[in-house]
């Protein structure tokens, strides 16, 4: 597969690949349709795990790509509770859809304490596995989040995009610390999208659908 890693561009003197811009388009097009409320976000996230699928692995990013059957598994999940939910679980505006709801305070303590431990633990694994890797312990981080904000998204709870913002803005400032170019422009773009559907889910919420 030659193609992925074609030079499409530079930008500030760093090459942009052809693979690069697949994920970044699928992934920005994922996170709309749901930010949008919209069940076909599951469909193209099929195809934005198989390309992250396919870039770690030409990256040799092997800790990042063994994540990738997670993640397919929670979308398998998220659009399987999207389109079956259970009796006082339906929209009020499309029937047999998954209605907007939100985590309480002490589940989302639960879910910030998890979220330390585990991204202690995966942290320290990479530092023992790859000491090539600059910064285990926010790269760990990020990565539990992802998964994390995965997980409540499956379940339509408003909390994911409070979750994805904390992605984004640490995304960002790890790009930047490696001085990649590209991906903060893509994570900037994923932050707007966040903002914005922080406040499309809280409409959705309120009306119970």
């Amino acid at each position: 597969m030659d193609w992925m890693d074609t030079i499409l561009f530079t930008l500030a003197g760093r090459p942009v690949l052809a693979i690069d811009l697949v994920t970044s388009v699928l992934g920005l097009v994922c996170v709309f349709l749901a930010g949008r409320n919209s069940k076909y976000n599951f469909w193209v996230g099929y195809f934005y795990t198989a390309a992250l699928f396919l870039m770690f692995w030409t990256k040799n990013l092997y800790a990042s790509l063994l994540l990738q059957p997670v993640s397919l598994a929670i979308n398998i999940l998220g659009h399987y509770r999207w389109t079956h939910p259970r009796e006082n679980e339906q929209s009020s505006e499309k029937a047999g859809d998954l209605k907007v709801s939100m985590l309480s305070w002490p589940e989302r303590g639960l879910a910030a304490l998890s979220v330390l431990i585990v991204a202690f633990a995966w942290g320290a694994l990479l530092d023992r596995l790859f000491p090539a890797d600059p910064h285990p312990y926010l790269d760990s981080c990020v990565t539990v989040l992802i998964l994390l904000a995965q997980l409540l998204s499956a379940m339509k709870k408003w909390d994911c995009w409070v979750a994805w913002l904390l992605v984004n803005i640490t995304q960002i400032i790890l790009h930047i610390s490696v001085g990649n170019v590209f991906m903060p422009v893509v994570c900037g773009l994923y932050l707007v999208n966040g903002i914005w559907s922080i406040i499309t889910w809280m409409k959705l919420y309120r009306r119970k659908a």
